[in-house]
């Protein structure tokens, strides 16, 4: 009797996935060892739910309180997950590790496909390292937060040693991101089971052990509206929309690892839809928790010194550490917190990881300066190390921003989020709007791709507007949003460099490139391996 080894990761498999790459004109040059439930880890794990909603509290609570908590939570992620359903169609029927810019090369008009590709590729460049910063500085105050509270608030940590501790952890998430890819893809299992684990004991511990006086009735968990924003109710509930937009994205790692993944073209949107729908999900459900039993005096969470234990510039505050401190008393708050802390690392870790695959892939096709250095695979783990170690240089130099204060700082969060939607718009809008061919793969919207398109790209649009508002009416050079101002810059940038006269990518960048040696890249001969392939029997 005969069979094909047709098993996730078996060779047949392996083959098939190789084959399909080189249709878009690449050669493997990873081992594919990331299985469906490992791609989908890399993402969940990557959103990092309860260490995001830690931070993100102070865009939900002074908007509106428990009802902004709760409802702008829900409301806001269902259009979320408009964007990862159609970037998992478009993942399905091209998964690189580039992604987004070679999206936008192959599905944009001709005469403006090299330009898109380029700001795509740069905006997603500098969002995946911008991230890296933004997750690692986060984990570093938290460290320091924790530190503070375990020394009943006497110890008061600098901008220099926080700047020290999120240095080092840089430097831990390159060194992880440099393994051998079946080392990085058996953690995900042990990231999701932590996360999972996380959200279920804030959900259990929270109302099992806050004092009565924190406890909230159903009527002011659903329906209580706390605005000390300043705006009109109406607006500050949209503000609040900030808190998932900034916990539930990076849909594109899993882009970005689609190369060692096996199965590519059915793992990589099963991850996308699967995360983000179970993060939306588990997010609103702990945030619910909260709702019930955070106490009704907003103003006291929003002024105590626990979550802000230090002089060190955070534009997002760890209002999260106050409320588990109210319910759970000083070491029950220091438990929780060290698994917050371990949960935040592997967020670290996972984006660190996605962001080197990013720029090898763009590096890979001559986008980059030092492309050739860059472009690199590790003889020993068969990684892009030098990509790793070239994403915590630059992370590390962006966090230098902190010595510069607040508003600097924050800069490095704009353009994490802003970079990133720039980087998804573009592809998602030229799929229908390029008039290039469309070949879908495994898993397609058909006629409904359209209509979710729209709904996505709408929404992110409104998400950037949104993100250049101040958080309150009348703001002055002290708490101004300069998110404008950096997204305006980092753009000028982007362009000037495509169009300087001699050295700009305007001379020398053609988009994806490929890099197919002759024979093995040529259509027919890819269909023949192929015909070849499913032909292939083995005695048993």
């Amino acid at each position: 009797m005969a069979s094909q080894n047709n098993t996730p990761g078996g060779k047949a498999q392996d083959e098939q996935d190789a084959i399909e790459l080189a249709r878009l004109g690449y050669k493997q040059e990873f081992k594919r060892s990331f299985y469906p439930l490992e791609v989908f880890g890399l993402v969940f794990s990557g959103f990092g739910l309860v260490p995001s909603i830690s931070s993100v509290l102070t865009y939900a609570l002074p908007n509106g309180g428990p009802c902004a908590l709760v409802w702008g939570w829900a409301v806001s992620s269902c259009f979320i997950c408009s964007v990862a359903v159609a970037m998992a169609e478009l993942g399905s029927a091209a998964p690189t590790a580039g992604g987004l810019y070679y999206w936008a090369f192959q599905y944009a008009s001709p005469r403006w496909r090299r330009l898109l590709a380029w700001v795509v590729g740069y905006s997603n460049t500098i969002g995946n390292i911008a991230g890296v910063t933004g997750v690692d500085w986060g984990c570093a105050l938290q460290i320091m937060a924790a530190v503070n509270i375990g020394s009943n608030q006497t110890f008061s940590a600098t901008i220099a040693q926080t700047f020290g501790v999120f240095t080092i952890l840089v430097i831990l998430h390159a060194m992880i991101a440099s393994l051998a890819t079946p080392i990085v893809a058996r953690l995900q299992t042990v990231y999701v089971v932590l996360n999972v684990l996380l959200c279920l004991a804030i959900m259990i511990a929270l109302p099992a052990a806050t004092p009565a006086e924190f406890r909230n009735p159903a009527r002011y968990a659903f329906g209580g509206l706390d605005n000390l924003s300043g705006w009109p109710d109406g607006f500050a509930f949209l503000l609040s929309f900030l808190a998932p937009m900034w916990t539930i994205i990076g849909f594109d790692s899993s882009l970005h690892i689609s190369e060692e993944a096996t199965n590519a073209r059915k793992a990589v949107p099963l991850a996308l839809i699967s995360a983000a729908s179970l993060a939306g999900l588990m997010g609103w459900a702990v945030n619910v928790a909260i709702a019930f039993r955070m106490g009704t005096d907003m103003e006291s969470i929003m002024d105590s010194p626990i979550d802000q234990p230090m002089a060190v510039p955070n534009p997002i505050r760890i209002l999260h550490m106050t409320i588990l401190f109210n319910s759970l008393g000083r070491k029950g708050t220091l438990i929780m917190w060290s698994f917050i802390i371990t949960a935040q690392f592997f967020v670290g870790a996972n984006t660190i990881l996605a962001s080197s695959r990013q720029v090898f892939a763009f590096a890979r096709d001559g986008g980059l300066p030092l492309s050739r250095l860059l472009y690199r695979v590790n003889a020993h783990t068969q990684t892009p190390v030098n990509c790793a170690w070239f994403v915590a240089v630059i992370a590390i130099l962006l966090g230098l921003l902190a010595f510069a204060g607040t508003h600097a700082i924050s800069a490095v969060y704009s353009l994490g989020v802003c970079g990133q939607y720039i980087a998804y718009i573009i592809p998602i809008a030229s799929r229908f709007a390029g008039g290039a061919q469309w070949r879908p793969g495994p898993f397609s919207l058909g006629r409904w791709g359209l209509i979710v398109a729209i709904i996505a790209v709408l929404w992110m649009v409104f998400a950037i507007t949104i993100l250049v508002f101040p958080s309150s009416p009348g703001p002055t050079s002290s708490d101004m949003n300069y998110t404008i101002a950096v997204l305006g810059g980092w753009l000028f940038l982007c362009l000037a460099y495509y169009y300087f006269p001699v050295i700009g990518g305007i001379n020398w960048f053609h988009g994806p490139i490929g890099n197919i040696s002759s024979g093995y890249g040529d259509a027919a001969r890819i269909e023949d391996i192929s015909q070849e392939k499913s032909s292939v029997v083995v005695d048993s």
